[in-house]
Protein backbone atom coordinates (compact mmCIF):
# COMPACT_ATOMS: atom_id res chain seq x y z
CA UNK A 1 0.00 0.00 0.00
CA UNK A 2 1.30 3.44 -0.79
CA UNK A 3 0.09 5.25 2.10
CA UNK A 4 2.63 3.08 3.95
CA UNK A 5 5.86 4.57 1.95
CA UNK A 6 4.55 7.73 2.93
CA UNK A 7 6.14 9.66 5.81
CA UNK A 8 5.68 13.02 6.72
CA UNK A 9 8.82 15.05 7.49
CA UNK A 10 9.90 15.77 11.11
CA UNK A 11 8.21 19.03 11.93
CA UNK A 12 11.12 19.83 14.18
CA UNK A 13 14.59 18.68 12.09
CA UNK A 14 15.79 21.15 10.40
CA UNK A 15 16.48 21.34 6.52
CA UNK A 16 19.48 23.14 5.55
CA UNK A 17 21.41 23.44 1.88
CA UNK A 18 24.29 22.03 1.88
CA UNK A 19 27.40 22.70 -0.58
CA UNK A 20 30.50 20.95 1.59
CA UNK A 21 31.72 24.32 1.22
CA UNK A 22 33.68 26.04 5.02
CA UNK A 23 33.76 29.88 5.83
CA UNK A 24 34.29 30.82 9.30
CA UNK A 25 30.64 31.77 11.38
CA UNK A 26 32.56 34.45 13.05
CA UNK A 27 32.86 36.44 9.93
CA UNK A 28 29.60 35.94 9.15
CA UNK A 29 28.14 37.09 12.39
CA UNK A 30 30.72 40.34 11.79
CA UNK A 31 29.05 41.29 8.47
CA UNK A 32 25.79 40.50 10.39
CA UNK A 33 26.47 43.11 12.72
CA UNK A 34 27.56 45.77 10.44
CA UNK A 35 24.21 44.57 8.52
CA UNK A 36 22.48 45.80 11.27
CA UNK A 37 24.56 49.19 11.72
CA UNK A 38 23.73 50.17 7.65
CA UNK A 39 20.41 49.01 7.83
CA UNK A 40 19.92 51.28 11.06
CA UNK A 41 21.55 54.40 9.38
CA UNK A 42 19.10 54.07 6.65
CA UNK A 43 16.03 54.27 9.22
CA UNK A 44 17.26 56.70 11.14
CA UNK A 45 18.69 58.95 8.26
CA UNK A 46 15.80 58.32 5.30
CA UNK A 47 17.93 58.35 2.11
CA UNK A 48 18.66 54.95 1.18
CA UNK A 49 21.91 55.57 -0.09
CA UNK A 50 23.22 52.44 2.93
CA UNK A 51 20.31 50.12 1.26
CA UNK A 52 22.02 50.67 -2.32
CA UNK A 53 25.28 49.96 -0.98
CA UNK A 54 24.37 46.83 0.96
CA UNK A 55 22.53 45.43 -1.94
CA UNK A 56 25.93 45.46 -3.73
CA UNK A 57 27.35 43.78 -1.01
CA UNK A 58 24.72 41.31 -0.69
CA UNK A 59 25.24 40.59 -4.25
CA UNK A 60 28.55 39.95 -4.34
CA UNK A 61 28.08 37.44 -1.71
CA UNK A 62 25.40 35.76 -2.98
CA UNK A 63 27.04 34.84 -6.34
CA UNK A 64 30.27 33.67 -4.14
CA UNK A 65 32.10 36.49 -4.69
CA UNK A 66 33.12 37.31 -1.36
CA UNK A 67 36.68 37.82 -2.45
CA UNK A 68 35.21 41.72 -3.25
CA UNK A 69 32.68 42.86 -0.90
CA UNK A 70 33.65 45.11 1.44
CA UNK A 71 31.67 43.45 4.19
CA UNK A 72 33.70 40.13 4.11
CA UNK A 73 36.71 41.76 3.80
CA UNK A 74 36.22 44.04 6.66
CA UNK A 75 35.05 41.21 8.88
CA UNK A 76 37.72 39.45 7.85
CA UNK A 77 40.03 42.04 9.03
CA UNK A 78 38.07 42.71 12.31
CA UNK A 79 38.10 38.93 13.43
CA UNK A 80 41.98 38.21 12.44
CA UNK A 81 42.47 41.82 14.62
CA UNK A 82 40.52 40.24 17.77
CA UNK A 83 42.30 37.04 17.48
CA UNK A 84 39.40 35.01 17.48
CA UNK A 85 39.85 31.74 16.14
CA UNK A 86 38.03 30.20 13.20
CA UNK A 87 34.79 28.49 13.90
CA UNK A 88 33.85 26.59 10.07
CA UNK A 89 30.37 26.48 8.93
CA UNK A 90 28.86 25.27 5.68
CA UNK A 91 28.58 28.17 3.46
CA UNK A 92 25.20 27.29 1.76
CA UNK A 93 23.01 28.21 4.35
CA UNK A 94 24.55 31.65 4.76
CA UNK A 95 24.90 32.12 0.84
CA UNK A 96 20.71 31.26 0.89
CA UNK A 97 20.54 33.64 3.40
CA UNK A 98 22.27 36.34 1.58
CA UNK A 99 19.43 35.66 -1.48
CA UNK A 100 16.85 36.37 1.20
CA UNK A 101 18.83 39.35 1.95
CA UNK A 102 18.70 40.34 -1.64
CA UNK A 103 15.04 40.14 -1.77
CA UNK A 104 15.07 42.22 1.31
CA UNK A 105 17.12 45.12 0.18
CA UNK A 106 15.05 44.60 -3.22
CA UNK A 107 11.23 45.36 -1.24
CA UNK A 108 13.16 48.51 0.69
CA UNK A 109 14.04 50.36 -2.44
CA UNK A 110 11.06 49.48 -4.32
CA UNK A 111 8.67 50.68 -1.26
CA UNK A 112 10.78 53.78 -0.87
CA UNK A 113 10.79 54.67 -4.50
CA UNK A 114 7.16 53.80 -4.98
CA UNK A 115 6.92 56.13 -1.65
CA UNK A 116 5.72 53.72 1.14
CA UNK A 117 8.48 54.90 3.04
CA UNK A 118 7.21 53.58 6.19
CA UNK A 119 6.69 50.39 4.39
CA UNK A 120 10.22 50.39 3.52
CA UNK A 121 11.56 50.88 7.63
CA UNK A 122 9.16 47.78 8.40
CA UNK A 123 10.77 45.70 6.50
CA UNK A 124 14.59 47.04 7.44
CA UNK A 125 12.94 46.61 10.56
CA UNK A 126 12.45 42.53 9.78
CA UNK A 127 15.85 42.37 8.47
CA UNK A 128 17.53 44.36 11.29
CA UNK A 129 16.08 41.52 13.71
CA UNK A 130 16.98 38.63 10.93
CA UNK A 131 20.59 40.30 11.34
CA UNK A 132 20.80 41.10 14.72
CA UNK A 133 19.83 37.35 15.25
CA UNK A 134 22.71 36.05 13.33
CA UNK A 135 25.04 38.78 14.79
CA UNK A 136 24.66 38.45 18.60
CA UNK A 137 23.20 34.59 18.89
CA UNK A 138 24.61 32.54 15.73
CA UNK A 139 20.71 31.90 15.15
CA UNK A 140 20.50 31.67 11.26
CA UNK A 141 17.03 32.34 9.84
CA UNK A 142 17.58 30.94 6.64
CA UNK A 143 18.00 27.38 7.81
CA UNK A 144 14.41 27.85 9.09
CA UNK A 145 12.88 29.66 5.85
CA UNK A 146 14.67 27.10 3.79
CA UNK A 147 13.22 24.18 5.58
CA UNK A 148 9.68 26.24 5.38
CA UNK A 149 10.13 26.37 1.57
CA UNK A 150 10.68 22.89 1.43
CA UNK A 151 8.18 21.52 3.74
CA UNK A 152 5.51 23.60 1.20
CA UNK A 153 7.75 22.48 -1.80
CA UNK A 154 7.79 18.75 -0.74
CA UNK A 155 5.06 18.06 2.14
CA UNK A 156 5.79 14.41 2.08
CA UNK A 157 8.59 12.02 1.90
CA UNK A 158 9.18 8.41 0.67
CA UNK A 159 10.49 6.36 3.66
CA UNK A 160 13.44 4.43 3.28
Amino acid sequence: MINSEIQYKNPSSLNCPVDFVKIDENRVRVVAFFVVLFVLFYVLNGPPVSIGLLLADFLLRAFNFNAYSPLALISGAVVKQLGIKPKPVDRAPKRFASFMGVAFLILVLISYFSNYVLLSKVISGVMIIFASLESFAGFCAGCHVYTLINRVRFPYQRAK
